[in-house]
Protein backbone atom coordinates (compact mmCIF):
# COMPACT_ATOMS: atom_id res chain seq x y z
CA UNK A 1 0.00 0.00 0.00
CA UNK A 2 1.29 3.41 -0.99
CA UNK A 3 4.56 1.95 -2.32
CA UNK A 4 5.65 5.27 -3.81
CA UNK A 5 4.94 7.53 -0.82
CA UNK A 6 7.83 9.84 0.00
CA UNK A 7 8.59 11.15 3.44
CA UNK A 8 7.96 14.84 3.96
CA UNK A 9 9.70 17.31 6.25
CA UNK A 10 8.10 15.70 9.28
CA UNK A 11 9.83 12.41 8.50
CA UNK A 12 6.51 10.72 7.78
CA UNK A 13 4.56 9.88 4.64
CA UNK A 14 1.21 8.62 3.44
CA UNK A 15 2.21 5.09 4.35
CA UNK A 16 2.99 5.96 7.98
CA UNK A 17 0.58 4.58 10.56
CA UNK A 18 -0.89 6.26 13.61
CA UNK A 19 1.31 4.15 15.87
CA UNK A 20 4.42 5.13 13.91
CA UNK A 21 3.78 8.89 14.00
CA UNK A 22 3.19 8.78 17.78
CA UNK A 23 6.01 6.37 18.66
CA UNK A 24 7.75 7.43 21.85
CA UNK A 25 5.20 10.15 22.69
CA UNK A 26 3.84 10.13 26.24
CA UNK A 27 0.26 11.37 26.38
CA UNK A 28 -0.21 10.64 30.06
CA UNK A 29 -2.21 13.32 31.82
CA UNK A 30 -3.99 14.42 28.65
CA UNK A 31 -7.73 14.12 28.12
CA UNK A 32 -9.24 13.99 24.64
CA UNK A 33 -12.67 13.87 23.08
CA UNK A 34 -12.93 12.03 19.76
CA UNK A 35 -16.21 12.31 17.86
CA UNK A 36 -17.34 9.51 15.58
CA UNK A 37 -15.18 7.12 17.55
CA UNK A 38 -17.19 3.92 17.14
CA UNK A 39 -15.90 3.07 13.65
CA UNK A 40 -13.20 3.70 11.06
CA UNK A 41 -10.43 6.16 11.74
CA UNK A 42 -12.25 7.42 14.82
CA UNK A 43 -11.82 4.02 16.46
CA UNK A 44 -8.16 3.80 15.46
CA UNK A 45 -7.53 7.34 16.65
CA UNK A 46 -9.06 6.43 20.00
CA UNK A 47 -7.02 3.24 20.25
CA UNK A 48 -3.68 4.89 19.49
CA UNK A 49 -4.29 7.88 21.76
CA UNK A 50 -5.19 5.45 24.55
CA UNK A 51 -2.06 3.44 23.76
CA UNK A 52 -0.03 6.61 24.34
CA UNK A 53 -1.65 7.20 27.73
CA UNK A 54 -4.35 9.71 26.79
CA UNK A 55 -7.72 9.45 28.57
CA UNK A 56 -10.17 9.35 25.65
CA UNK A 57 -13.87 10.14 25.77
CA UNK A 58 -15.57 8.70 22.71
CA UNK A 59 -18.47 10.74 21.34
CA UNK A 60 -20.66 8.10 19.67
CA UNK A 61 -24.12 8.08 18.14
CA UNK A 62 -24.49 4.35 18.76
CA UNK A 63 -23.73 3.77 22.44
CA UNK A 64 -23.76 -0.03 22.12
CA UNK A 65 -21.17 0.15 19.33
CA UNK A 66 -19.12 2.57 21.42
CA UNK A 67 -19.11 0.22 24.39
CA UNK A 68 -18.02 -2.63 22.12
CA UNK A 69 -15.09 -0.54 20.86
CA UNK A 70 -14.19 0.45 24.40
CA UNK A 71 -14.16 -3.19 25.51
CA UNK A 72 -11.98 -4.20 22.56
CA UNK A 73 -9.46 -1.44 23.28
CA UNK A 74 -9.22 -2.12 27.00
CA UNK A 75 -8.84 -5.82 26.31
CA UNK A 76 -5.88 -5.08 24.03
CA UNK A 77 -4.51 -2.30 26.25
CA UNK A 78 -5.36 -3.05 29.91
CA UNK A 79 -4.05 0.34 31.03
CA UNK A 80 -6.23 2.24 28.55
CA UNK A 81 -8.56 4.94 29.87
CA UNK A 82 -11.54 5.07 27.52
CA UNK A 83 -15.14 6.16 28.10
CA UNK A 84 -18.10 6.37 25.72
CA UNK A 85 -20.78 9.07 25.74
CA UNK A 86 -23.75 9.48 23.42
CA UNK A 87 -23.37 12.20 20.79
CA UNK A 88 -25.35 12.77 17.60
CA UNK A 89 -23.67 15.63 15.75
CA UNK A 90 -26.71 16.14 13.52
CA UNK A 91 -28.83 17.11 16.54
CA UNK A 92 -28.12 20.38 18.32
CA UNK A 93 -29.99 19.07 21.39
CA UNK A 94 -27.72 16.02 21.52
CA UNK A 95 -24.63 18.21 21.21
CA UNK A 96 -25.86 20.43 24.04
CA UNK A 97 -26.52 17.44 26.30
CA UNK A 98 -23.11 15.90 25.60
CA UNK A 99 -21.31 19.17 26.32
CA UNK A 100 -23.37 19.78 29.47
CA UNK A 101 -22.66 16.29 30.79
CA UNK A 102 -18.95 16.59 30.03
CA UNK A 103 -18.62 20.07 31.52
CA UNK A 104 -20.42 19.03 34.70
CA UNK A 105 -18.08 16.05 35.12
CA UNK A 106 -15.23 18.35 36.13
CA UNK A 107 -12.83 16.67 33.70
CA UNK A 108 -10.09 18.66 32.01
CA UNK A 109 -9.92 18.78 28.20
CA UNK A 110 -6.66 19.06 26.29
CA UNK A 111 -7.57 17.66 22.88
CA UNK A 112 -10.78 17.96 20.87
CA UNK A 113 -10.80 15.84 17.74
CA UNK A 114 -13.75 16.69 15.51
CA UNK A 115 -13.70 13.51 13.47
CA UNK A 116 -17.31 12.37 12.89
CA UNK A 117 -18.70 12.78 9.40
CA UNK A 118 -21.02 11.58 6.67
CA UNK A 119 -20.31 11.68 2.95
CA UNK A 120 -22.24 12.20 -0.28
CA UNK A 121 -25.68 11.26 1.01
CA UNK A 122 -28.96 11.99 -0.80
CA UNK A 123 -30.53 15.34 0.11
CA UNK A 124 -31.77 15.08 3.69
CA UNK A 125 -32.63 17.57 6.41
CA UNK A 126 -31.46 17.13 9.99
CA UNK A 127 -33.81 17.14 12.97
CA UNK A 128 -33.17 20.87 13.10
CA UNK A 129 -34.03 21.34 9.40
CA UNK A 130 -30.47 21.89 8.21
CA UNK A 131 -28.96 20.06 5.22
CA UNK A 132 -27.61 16.94 6.87
CA UNK A 133 -23.99 16.97 5.69
CA UNK A 134 -23.54 20.60 6.74
CA UNK A 135 -25.34 19.92 10.03
CA UNK A 136 -23.30 16.84 10.92
CA UNK A 137 -19.88 17.64 9.51
CA UNK A 138 -19.72 21.31 10.44
CA UNK A 139 -22.54 22.82 12.50
CA UNK A 140 -22.61 20.13 15.19
CA UNK A 141 -18.84 20.38 15.61
CA UNK A 142 -19.06 24.18 15.59
CA UNK A 143 -21.51 24.12 18.49
CA UNK A 144 -19.65 21.36 20.34
CA UNK A 145 -16.36 23.24 20.10
CA UNK A 146 -17.90 26.46 21.38
CA UNK A 147 -19.58 24.72 24.31
CA UNK A 148 -16.27 23.09 25.32
CA UNK A 149 -14.01 26.12 24.85
CA UNK A 150 -14.24 27.37 28.42
CA UNK A 151 -13.04 24.07 29.86
CA UNK A 152 -10.30 23.85 27.21
CA UNK A 153 -9.10 27.35 28.06
CA UNK A 154 -9.17 26.55 31.78
CA UNK A 155 -7.25 23.32 31.22
CA UNK A 156 -4.61 25.05 29.10
CA UNK A 157 -4.21 27.81 31.64
CA UNK A 158 -3.98 25.58 34.72
CA UNK A 159 -1.90 22.79 33.17
CA UNK A 160 0.31 25.14 31.19
CA UNK A 161 0.02 22.63 28.33
CA UNK A 162 -1.11 23.57 24.85
CA UNK A 163 -4.66 22.60 23.96
CA UNK A 164 -5.30 21.34 20.44
CA UNK A 165 -8.44 21.27 18.30
CA UNK A 166 -8.22 18.98 15.28
CA UNK A 167 -10.82 19.15 12.51
CA UNK A 168 -10.84 16.12 10.22
CA UNK A 169 -11.60 17.66 6.83
CA UNK A 170 -10.83 16.31 3.34
CA UNK A 171 -9.14 17.29 0.11
CA UNK A 172 -12.71 17.43 -1.18
CA UNK A 173 -12.79 20.89 0.40
CA UNK A 174 -11.21 21.93 -2.92
CA UNK A 175 -14.47 21.00 -4.66
CA UNK A 176 -17.42 22.71 -2.95
CA UNK A 177 -20.11 24.68 -4.73
CA UNK A 178 -18.73 27.50 -6.89
CA UNK A 179 -19.34 30.11 -4.20
CA UNK A 180 -17.80 27.92 -1.51
CA UNK A 181 -20.51 28.10 1.14
CA UNK A 182 -24.09 28.46 -0.11
CA UNK A 183 -25.24 30.74 2.66
CA UNK A 184 -28.54 31.60 0.95
CA UNK A 185 -29.22 28.19 -0.60
CA UNK A 186 -28.07 25.78 2.08
CA UNK A 187 -31.33 23.83 2.12
CA UNK A 188 -32.20 24.05 -1.59
CA UNK A 189 -32.98 20.50 -2.81
CA UNK A 190 -33.35 21.58 -6.42
CA UNK A 191 -29.67 22.53 -6.74
CA UNK A 192 -28.28 19.94 -4.37
CA UNK A 193 -25.16 17.97 -5.30
CA UNK A 194 -24.21 15.30 -2.78
CA UNK A 195 -20.49 15.63 -3.52
CA UNK A 196 -20.48 19.44 -3.71
CA UNK A 197 -22.39 19.55 -0.43
CA UNK A 198 -19.78 17.26 1.10
CA UNK A 199 -17.03 19.54 -0.24
CA UNK A 200 -18.86 22.52 1.25
CA UNK A 201 -18.99 20.90 4.69
CA UNK A 202 -15.31 19.97 4.53
CA UNK A 203 -14.42 23.52 3.47
CA UNK A 204 -16.35 24.65 6.53
CA UNK A 205 -14.10 22.44 8.70
CA UNK A 206 -11.02 24.20 7.31
CA UNK A 207 -12.51 27.68 7.71
CA UNK A 208 -13.61 26.87 11.25
CA UNK A 209 -10.00 26.19 12.24
CA UNK A 210 -8.86 29.38 10.51
CA UNK A 211 -11.30 31.59 12.42
CA UNK A 212 -10.64 29.80 15.73
CA UNK A 213 -6.94 30.51 15.22
CA UNK A 214 -7.60 34.21 14.66
CA UNK A 215 -9.65 34.40 17.84
CA UNK A 216 -7.15 32.43 19.92
CA UNK A 217 -4.29 34.67 18.83
CA UNK A 218 -6.34 37.76 19.57
CA UNK A 219 -7.16 36.46 23.07
CA UNK A 220 -3.68 35.09 23.73
CA UNK A 221 -5.10 31.63 24.41
CA UNK A 222 -2.73 28.63 24.47
CA UNK A 223 -4.88 26.52 22.13
CA UNK A 224 -4.27 25.67 18.47
CA UNK A 225 -6.77 24.70 15.78
CA UNK A 226 -5.85 22.85 12.60
CA UNK A 227 -7.57 20.81 9.89
CA UNK A 228 -6.42 17.84 7.85
CA UNK A 229 -7.02 15.36 5.07
CA UNK A 230 -6.83 11.80 6.42
CA UNK A 231 -6.40 10.25 2.98
CA UNK A 232 -8.66 8.22 0.76
CA UNK A 233 -9.76 5.30 2.89
CA UNK A 234 -12.30 2.52 2.43
CA UNK A 235 -14.63 3.18 5.34
CA UNK A 236 -18.38 3.25 5.75
CA UNK A 237 -18.35 6.92 4.71
CA UNK A 238 -18.69 5.63 1.15
CA UNK A 239 -21.86 3.64 1.73
CA UNK A 240 -24.17 6.23 0.12
CA UNK A 241 -22.02 6.88 -2.97
CA UNK A 242 -23.83 4.85 -5.58
CA UNK A 243 -21.29 5.32 -8.38
CA UNK A 244 -18.77 3.25 -6.43
CA UNK A 245 -18.51 -0.43 -7.19
CA UNK A 246 -17.77 -1.60 -3.67
CA UNK A 247 -16.43 -4.92 -4.87
CA UNK A 248 -13.93 -3.05 -7.03
CA UNK A 249 -13.01 -0.80 -4.11
CA UNK A 250 -12.35 -3.83 -1.95
CA UNK A 251 -10.20 -5.40 -4.66
CA UNK A 252 -8.15 -2.29 -5.40
CA UNK A 253 -8.14 -0.85 -1.89
CA UNK A 254 -5.08 -2.74 -0.75
CA UNK A 255 -3.11 -1.18 -3.61
CA UNK A 256 -4.58 2.31 -4.03
CA UNK A 257 -6.19 3.37 -0.76
CA UNK A 258 -4.99 3.88 2.78
CA UNK A 259 -5.93 1.40 5.45
CA UNK A 260 -7.47 2.62 8.70
CA UNK A 261 -4.13 2.56 10.54
CA UNK A 262 -2.66 4.91 7.92
CA UNK A 263 -5.85 6.95 7.72
CA UNK A 264 -5.71 7.84 11.42
CA UNK A 265 -2.05 8.83 11.27
CA UNK A 266 -2.41 12.50 10.38
CA UNK A 267 -5.07 13.02 13.06
CA UNK A 268 -2.82 11.48 15.71
CA UNK A 269 0.20 13.40 14.43
CA UNK A 270 -1.57 16.78 14.62
CA UNK A 271 -3.06 15.91 18.01
CA UNK A 272 0.11 14.71 19.75
CA UNK A 273 3.37 15.32 17.94
CA UNK A 274 5.79 17.92 19.35
CA UNK A 275 6.54 19.12 15.79
CA UNK A 276 3.05 20.66 15.69
CA UNK A 277 3.47 22.67 18.90
CA UNK A 278 2.46 26.27 18.30
CA UNK A 279 1.24 25.57 14.76
CA UNK A 280 -2.32 26.79 14.17
CA UNK A 281 -4.69 27.56 11.31
CA UNK A 282 -2.89 25.12 9.03
CA UNK A 283 -3.95 22.20 6.85
CA UNK A 284 -2.17 18.84 6.98
CA UNK A 285 -1.95 15.81 4.71
CA UNK A 286 0.11 12.62 5.18
CA UNK A 287 1.37 13.94 8.55
CA UNK A 288 2.90 16.97 6.87
CA UNK A 289 1.91 20.57 6.26
CA UNK A 290 -0.07 20.92 3.04
CA UNK A 291 -1.84 23.71 1.21
CA UNK A 292 -5.53 24.36 1.74
CA UNK A 293 -7.51 25.76 -1.18
CA UNK A 294 -7.70 29.50 -1.79
CA UNK A 295 -11.22 29.46 -0.30
CA UNK A 296 -9.85 27.53 2.67
CA UNK A 297 -7.37 30.36 3.31
CA UNK A 298 -9.95 33.14 2.96
CA UNK A 299 -10.10 34.81 6.38
CA UNK A 300 -13.10 36.96 5.41
CA UNK A 301 -15.03 33.86 4.33
CA UNK A 302 -14.02 32.17 7.59
CA UNK A 303 -15.44 35.09 9.61
CA UNK A 304 -18.63 35.12 7.54
CA UNK A 305 -19.07 31.39 8.10
CA UNK A 306 -18.56 31.87 11.84
CA UNK A 307 -21.25 34.56 11.97
CA UNK A 308 -23.60 32.47 9.81
CA UNK A 309 -23.06 29.39 11.98
CA UNK A 310 -23.55 31.40 15.17
CA UNK A 311 -26.84 32.73 13.83
CA UNK A 312 -28.06 29.23 12.91
CA UNK A 313 -27.09 27.80 16.29
CA UNK A 314 -28.71 30.72 18.10
CA UNK A 315 -31.95 30.29 16.13
CA UNK A 316 -32.08 26.54 16.87
CA UNK A 317 -30.85 26.43 20.47
CA UNK A 318 -30.95 29.93 21.87
CA UNK A 319 -27.20 29.65 22.49
CA UNK A 320 -25.10 32.47 21.02
CA UNK A 321 -21.48 31.34 20.48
Amino acid sequence: MWPFSRKGQSGFSGSSTAEQVTHGIDGSGLTAIVTGASSGIGTETTRVLALRGVHVIMGVRNVAAGKHVREAITKEIPSAKVDAMELDLSSMASVQKFASDFNSSGRPLNLLINNAGIMAIPFTLSKDNIELQFATNHLGHFLLTNLLLDVMKKTARESKREGRIVNVSSDMHHFPYREGIRFDKLNDPARYSSLRAYGQSKLANVLHAVELTRQFKEEGVNITANSLHPGVITTNLLRHWRVINHGLVDALGRLLLKNVQQGAATTCYVALHPQVKGVSGEYFRDSNLAGASSLGRDTKLAKRLWDFSSSLVNRITGVKP
